[in-house]
């Protein structure tokens, strides 16, 4: 249980986003530079996209752990408790570390004008327990875009860039271009970038970039061969990503530790099997399309029960389109974020697509909705990263209760 003052401080800190996502780079340099960030020698991996960031980080992070290297891995958002966003091969951040951090931090930039944004303290509380703990490596994920992320303030030796997809674009730009633009900003003078195969147009722009910068650019052309820990043939792509990334920055680890890290890696809600169910943060149309094949792929002319759930600026009806192949029916569903379309709203968008019928229930929350779904159906739950990380929690709430009565 957390204590009251630990809960205090991290209700501060969740307070601060109030003062929303501000791109740029001033306020974190000058926070990092007051604070002394990163510790000096520490070495960083830096990855941006807009699908496949996570489960690349998570396949890295995996590796070294297999090697026997206690790295940093830093990713966004969390699915139940803020804490997995800060960890390294031995554990999770605690609230407790959390909290002091928060205090320190909120000492520090009291009256700055303007605030620091939530992102840009979690990032500089991470940065801080790493070097604390005395990672040699941090595996960092950005946050939005690239270019004007607040972890772009980090020089790291080697950047990595995920497939580019059609997602923020409110904030990123209306092309691909322009979002490849964004993302390829991560990249450094001089500093290696690994990529993959990928649309041509986003492609253009990192080969663009990445030969202004004098940065050798390695594009991956086949994925992984054998087993990963992660279903789909989109992880194998992310699993030689990842093996690539490591390699560029000077690692020469034998056969048997990629292997072994590929295959033990944990990355919730990418096509996760928990309880009889699939849970999996599936929110923009590439990814949709991803999770429709890989669904295929696992379970060959099954179709699911799908609880759906998304947030406002999504194109959801892209979204549903590309699920509507593997739907049996849908239970659209609330979830506990400001941010949540309606289950009416999810309903009215779907009878828009104009597509073949499908059995349609809406419900207030997630619980409701998987008790609806019939005992022997296979269930997907999919739409937002947000209801994945609530399914997550119930069901893990769930088993703690089962083993508790079995005691």
């Amino acid at each position: 249980m957390m204590n009251d003052t630990a809960q205090k401080e991290i209700d501060w800190l969740y307070s601060t986003q109030f003062y929303g996502i501000k791109l740029g780079l001033d306020n974190v340099q000058r926070l990092l530079s007051e604070l002394k960030l990163p510790a000096a020698g520490q070495k960083f991996i830096h990855v941006a996209g807009t699908n496949g960031k996570g489960s690349t980080c998570a396949f890295m992070h995996s590796i070294l752990k297999a090697a026997g290297i206690n790295a940093g891995l830093f990713t966004s958002p969390h699915l139940i408790q803020f804490g997995e966003r800060i960890r390294d091969a031995e554990r999770m951040i605690t609230s407790d570390e959390i909290a002091a951090g928060v205090v320190r931090l909120r000492e520090r930039v009291a009256g700055w004008d303007p605030h620091p944004t939530f992102f840009e303290l979690t990032l500089a509380l991470a940065l801080e327990w790493f070097a604390q703990r005395g990672n040699p490596w941090v595996v960092l994920e950005t946050g939005l875009g690239g270019r004007l992320d607040a972890t772009n303030a980090i020089t790291p030796a080697v950047s990595v860039i995920t497939p580019i997809g059609r997602d923020h674009m409110d904030m990123l730009g209306d092309t691909l271009a322009k979002i490849a633009a964004e993302k390829a900003g991560i990249i450094k003078p001089g500093v290696p970038v690994v990529t993959m195969r990928q649309d041509a147009e986003a492609l253009d722009v990192i080969s663009r970039v990445a030969a202004e910068r004098e940065a050798p650019l390695t594009v991956v052309e086949t994925p992984w061969d054998k087993e990963t820990g992660l279903a789909g043939p989109h992880q194998r792509w992310n699993a030689a990503m990842a093996v690539a990334a490591l390699r560029t920055a000077g690692f020469n680890f034998d056969d048997e530790v990629i292997v072994r890290g590929l295959r033990e890696v944990q990355w919730p809600a990418r096509f996760q099997k928990v309880g009889g169910c699939i849970i999996d943060g599936a929110h923009n149309i590439d990814a949709a399309r991803v999770l429709a094949q890989t669904w295929s792929e696992q379970f060959p002319n099954e179709k699911a029960e799908i609880v759906f759930g998304a947030v406002a600026g999504k194109d959801t009806a892209a979204v549903l389109r590309e699920l509507a192949p593997i739907a049996a029916c849908w239970h659209f569903t609330g979830f506990e974020s400001p941010r949540a379309l309606t289950p009416e709203a999810l309903r009215d968008i779907w009878n828009g697509l104009g597509l073949e019928a499908r059995a349609v229930s809406m419900h207030a929350r997630v619980v409701d909705a998987l008790g609806v779904v019939k005992p022997e159906a296979r269930v997907l739950i999919a739409g937002s990263l947000y209801l994945a990380g609530e399914a997550l929690a119930l069901m893990e709430n769930k088993a703690a209760a089962f083993e508790k009565s079995a005691q």
